[in-house]
C-alpha cells in the first residue's frame, strides 16, 4: 500500500470538507448555534468520519465552529458583540489594506478591480444578494493581493471568515447596505487605480464604519446581544 498516496488523498478529502463546510456556515446553511456532529456530517458530506473530524478541527481554528468536552460541537453564535468587535477590528486593517494597493505599481492587480466591479454591478441591479457578496469578496481580496503585505493578509485572514457571515447576511437582508457598498466601493477603486492612497484609506475607514454602524440594529434585533 501506498501510504504517501493514501494520506495525501485524506487531505484532499479533509480540504474538500473544509470548503463546503465553509460555505455553508458562511451562507448560512448551517445556521448559528446548530450542532454538528461527526456522524451526520460524514453522513450528509458521503465521507468517512476520519476527514470530517480534521475539518471539524479546522474550522475551529477559524473560529467558525466551537468545542467543548462533554458538551460537543456547534455553530458558532452570532452576536452584536461579536459583530461589534470583529468590525472594529476590520475598519483599521481594511483601510491600511487599501491605502497600500493604491501605493502599488501592480496595474495590471488594479484593472482587475474594474471587471471586479461591473460584476458587482450586475449582481445588484438582479437583485442577487449571494453573487453580489461573492464579487465583493473577490473584490477585497484582490485588494489584499495588491497590498501585498503578508503579515496584514494573515491579520484579516483571521478575521475574514467570521466577517463574512455578518456581510452576507446584511447584503441578503438588506439591499440599502448593498447599494451602500457598491457606491463607496467604486470609489476606493477608482482612488486604488490613481494611486491616491490617502483616498483609498479614507474611503474603506468610512465604508467599514457605516456598513457596521447600518448593521448595528439588524444584529442586535436577529441574534442578541451576546455574551454577557
Amino acid at each position: 500500500m501506498n501510504t504517501g498516496n493514501s494520506y495525501n488523498l485524506a487531505a484532499r478529502i479533509a480540504d474538500n470538507l473544509v470548503a463546503l463546510l465553509e460555505e455553508a456556515i458562511i451562507f448560512l446553511d448551517l445556521a448559528p448555534n446548530e450542532r454538528l456532529t461527526e456522524e451526520e456530517v460524514a453522513l450528509r458530506y458521503g465521507v468517512s468520519r476520519s476527514p470530517v473530524r480534521d475539518a471539524l478541527r479546522s474550522l475551529e481554528r477559524d473560529g467558525l465552529v466551537l468545542r467543548e468536552a462533554r458538551k460537543g460541537i456547534w455553530v458558532t453564535p452570532m452576536s452584536l458583540r461579536d459583530f461589534d468587535e470583529i468590525y472594529r477590528c476590520r475598519i483599521a486593517l481594511e483601510a491600511i489594506a487599501a491605502e497600500q494597493a493604491a501605493q502599488s505599481s501592480n496595474t495590471a492587480m488594479k484593472q482587475k478591480l474594474l471587471t471586479v466591479l461591473d460584476e458587482m454591478k450586475r449582481a445588484r441591479d438582479a437583485g442577487d444578494a449571494r453573487n453580489f457578496f461573492s464579487h465583493d469578496v473577490q473584490g477585497s481580496e484582490l485588494i489584499y493581493q495588491t497590498a501585498d503585505n503578508q503579515t496584514l493578509s494573515r491579520l484579516l485572514k483571521g478575521l475574514e471568515k467570521q466577517a463574512l457571515r455578518y456581510r452576507y447576511h446584511l447584503y441578503r437582508r438588506h439591499p440599502g447596505v448593498v447599494d451602500l457598498s457598491l457606491d463607496d466601493t467604486a470609489r476606493i477603486f477608482g482612488a486604488i487605480i490613481d494611486g491616491d492612497a490617502e483616498l483609498a484609506f479614507r474611503l474603506e475607514h468610512d465604508l467599514i464604519t457605516k456598513i457596521w454602524h447600518e448593521g448595528r440594529d439588524a444584529i442586535r434585533e436577529e441574534f442578541g446581544e451576546g455574551r454577557e
